[in-house]
């Protein structure tokens, strides 16, 4: 049977791998050996499953949007992952890689973040099992999410703005690999997406797939089946699409739609948009789709959105969209912010603006009445509050 999951050698067809500076083989390769069987211990499995009970406050509930399906013409589920604690998914990934950190015997973390929504989930985990951390985020983002650069400050994590390049996630994450070669021996860097060197494109997808594997439980309980017709996610590196479609990934019936950040347009120069734009290339240890020009200088890539401001994508979901298994749509600035309005104002639902790249393919996609579509709201929108209201006219509608 073909699968679209990643091999033995840490590849998705062709992207993958890990192209790594020598000094970091070692530990790499350690990790490499060590994680598969500490996740499928009993014992990290058990302590796992717990705090995801009772910390993050799993299950999220799985909505049924009765307006926002009624305007569509489906049936629309939302994935909450808006309601875990911390605020997004991040936590899932962020409590697996500590334990796992822990049970390697490291003693020190270190974390990159856009949004800040992973480094605020960084920062709880440490918090919560008494360990040291630092954070690497872009000085603009450190600016435009300022409120969860205190969240994180406020529960002990160190906050360090990275002045180079853009500003943004991608010269967070060069920063991160600098500290990262600098103490290989007692530093676990905690990667917040499916981005990075094998084994973490899988690592953070095998962490995240708790969302999909309780979409099927919940899918069976309320539709009488335990697969949708469409699978719905935002993709920057692509953790929560990850998460979402992981179950799902080898089953042809369910239609994959990732939503990825238009920017001001695909043609405009100013997007993030990879999978369009992008071509084959080496970004943070991975072969995958790369924003770059043709001497393979990284081009600087656009987005209101810090979360999916990355000139990469994950190597899963460049094979997914190489393939054509996952339809992936570049959704612009505008759309996003207009998808966002509606999902408040129908459901009462204030969205991360990640989230709302997913729900502007709304529009786009030809849903039969009995359609029945999972979209996951992969956080919550109190961090970008300050950017909705900059984009809203007197009527609180999107302009």
């Amino acid at each position: 049977m073909k699968t679209y999951h990643v091999n033995e050698e840490g590849y998705y067809g062709g992207f993958g791998g890990a192209y790594i500076p020598e000094i970091l083989y070692k530990t790499v390769e350690h990790l490499k050996e060590s994680y598969r069987p500490i996740l499928e211990s009993e014992t990290l499995k058990n302590e796992y499953s717990t705090l995801l009970k009772d910390y993050v406050g799993r299950p999220s509930p799985l909505y049924y949007a009765r307006r926002l399906s009624e305007k569509y013409g489906c049936k629309l589920y939302l994935k909450r992952e808006d309601l875990n604690h911390t605020g997004a998914h991040k936590i899932n990934n962020a409590i697996g890689q500590i334990l796992l950190a822990r049970q390697m015997g490291k003693t020190r973390i270190i974390a990159e973040t856009g949004a800040g929504q992973h480094g605020v989930a960084t920062a709880t985990v440490c918090a919560l099992m008494n360990m040291p951390c630092r954070i690497y985020m872009g000085a603009t983002d450190v600016k435009r999410q300022h409120v969860n650069v205190e969240r994180m400050k406020m529960l002990g994590a160190e906050v360090y703005p990275v002045e180079s390049g853009n500003k943004t996630l991608k010269d967070a994450t060069n920063e991160a690999i600098r500290d990262w070669c600098c103490h290989p021996q007692d530093t676990f860097y905690i990667i917040g997406s499916t981005v990075g060197p094998h084994p973490y494109p899988d690592l953070v997808a095998r962490l995240q797939s708790v969302i999909s594997q309780e979409i099927k439980a919940q899918l069976q309980e309320k539709e009488g089946r335990d697969y949708p017709d469409y699978l719905m996610a935002c993709v920057g590196g692509g953790s929560n699409a990850a998460g979402t479609i992981f179950h799902y990934i080898d089953d042809e019936r369910v239609k994959i739609y990732l939503g990825e950040a238009g920017g001001h347009g695909v043609d405009s120069g100013e997007t993030a948009a990879t999978i369009h734009c992008g071509s084959l290339g080496i970004i943070h240890g991975s072969r995958t789709l790369v924003m770059q020009n043709e001497d393979g200088q990284i081009i600087e890539p656009y987005s209101l959105s810090a979360g999916l401001d990355y000139p990469g994508i994950g190597p899963l979901h460049a094979h997914l969209a190489r393939e054509h298994r996952a339809t992936v749509l570049a959704v612009n600035d505008d759309e996003a912010l207009r998808a966002a309005f509606e999902l408040t104002r129908l459901e009462g639902i204030i969205p991360a603006l990640e989230s709302a790249h997913a729900l502007g393919m709304l529009p786009r996609i030809k849903f039969r009445k009995d359609d029945v579509v999972v979209l996951t709201v992969s956080g919550r929108g109190d961090k970008d509050l300050d950017t909705y209201l900059a984009h809203r006219n007197d009527e609180g509608i999107q302009r």
